[in-house]
């Protein structure tokens, strides 16, 4: 792990507190919130490695990690679980490529504008694909349990 590695997963740390602190959240959640944009950004970037650079499946890991964390932590501190998945996905937000896509398409450039367009589109998609998947399971697992106590 190099240092630009490190101060990426700083920053997606204090961006997913800044986000936090904006949402209004307790003060007893900010930590498990910054918490999850370090580790939801630190597996995105694991995730480009294993993956050769393949921003839908280390999004799509990042995601459905993010949507996992979020369940157990709002379990263990008695909260909903949308407080620390909205905060914990932050940094997967594709606001940069987004912006390149519009900044292009109004400059008339219509293959980068096409290119930071599907590069948007799977970062979002990805996004909610990974929590979806999570979710599913978890909605499934739940159940099942509920249903072996009747």
């Amino acid at each position: 792990m190099n240092i630009d590695m490190i101060i990426q997963i700083i920053t997606g740390a204090l961006g997913s507190l800044g986000f936090a602190l904006l949402f209004g959240l307790k003060k007893k959640y900010l930590v498990s919130a910054a918490l999850g944009g370090a580790l939801g950004w630190g597996l995105y970037l694991l995730g480009e490695k294993i993956f050769d650079g393949d921003i839908f499946l280390a999004c799509l890991l990042a995601s459905a990690f993010c949507a996992l964390y979020s369940e157990i932590v709002a379990r263990v501190q008695k909260a909903p679980t949308t407080l620390f998945f909205i905060t914990s996905v932050v940094p997967l937000i594709p606001g940069s490529t987004l912006y390149y896509t519009f900044s292009h398409a109004v400059a008339g450039d219509a293959e980068k504008a096409s290119y930071y367009g599907t590069r948007t589109l799977k970062y979002a998609l990805a996004i909610a694909a990974g929590s979806c998947i999570v979710w599913a399971i978890t909605l499934i697992i739940d159940a099942v349990k509920k249903q072996k106590k009747a």
